[in-house]
């Protein structure tokens, strides 16, 4: 192994809650490369983190981001995802996450939910003069070629989804999605770890695309994807992962 993956830290990480400065902040501290966010708009147009438009209150009542103004949105408490069972947090603005872009070597990875959050996600970008710390994920074909339409310096990940394997032979389906990030002019893909196997990362490679998997907890299959030479391994168990990448470092990795 030539170079250690990157190590990027789940929306949420370390056992705290999803899409929280908490998150960023543990993930920070336990030595990410990178911090992964999620972003949704609301009906005015502000850019938040949140996987989900459906977000729950205290009183078991729903609503929706898309419907909500941000000054609506920011008088509700939600049910946070992860953290504590019924812990409620607040939505946060993308804006949160600018303290964490000055962090020396951190990038962000924003996950786009939404083709609606593509223009205003590229506006502040190109606003906080943040294109080479961001990348983005998200972005299945159709997306992506969206972001490449409104600002082709974005970086960006194709995300696959994993039907394309069961839908196709398995070399077809890498066959696919390597011209699909071609002609989206993506830097690499985006996978559930599930559908990645050696042969896809060296085809990949012929492309000159990078394989970033998500999610991997699990500390057996860090060191099967560490070894196997993937880009970036995304966890919400940061400090393991760096636990791997002190090993490898120190040549104590069969210890």
């Amino acid at each position: 192994m030539e170079v250690f993956p990157k190590i990027t830290a789940h929306t949420g990480c370390m056992g705290m809650p999803d899409n929280t400065r908490r998150s960023l902040e543990a993930g920070l501290r336990s030595g990410a490369d990178i911090l992964e966010e999620d972003l949704l708009l609301t009906a005015d147009g502000v850019l938040v983190l949140s996987h989900d438009d459906l977000v729950r209150l205290a009183d078991g009542t729903e609503r929706l981001i898309s419907q909500l103004s941000f000054a609506q949105l920011s008088e509700l408490e939600v049910r946070a995802h992860g953290g504590v069972p019924g812990e409620m947090m607040k939505v946060l603005p993308l804006d949160a996450i600018l303290p964490f872009c000055e962090a020396p070597g951190i990038a962000m990875n924003l996950d786009l939910k939404s083709d609606a959050c593509v223009e205003p996600v590229a506006a502040w970008v190109e606003q906080h003069g943040l294109t080479q710390r961001v990348l983005l994920s998200g972005c299945e074909l159709e997306r992506a070629l969206l972001v490449q339409q409104v600002n082709p310096q974005l970086r960006k990940l194709l995300n696959v989804d994993p039907a394309v394997f069961t839908a196709h032979g398995y070399m077809d389906a890498v066959r696919l999605i390597c011209e699909d990030a071609v002609r989206a002019h993506c830097f690499g893909l985006n996978l559930n770890y599930s559908v990645v196997r050696p042969e896809l990362i060296r085809f990949a490679a012929k492309y000159g695309l990078e394989v970033y998997v998500w999610t991997v907890n699990d500390e057996p299959l860090m060191k099967t994807f560490i070894a196997m030479g993937v880009h970036s391994i995304t966890t919400r168990n940061v400090a393991a992962l760096m636990g791997w990448k002190y090993k490898y470092q120190n040549g104590t990795v069969n210890e």
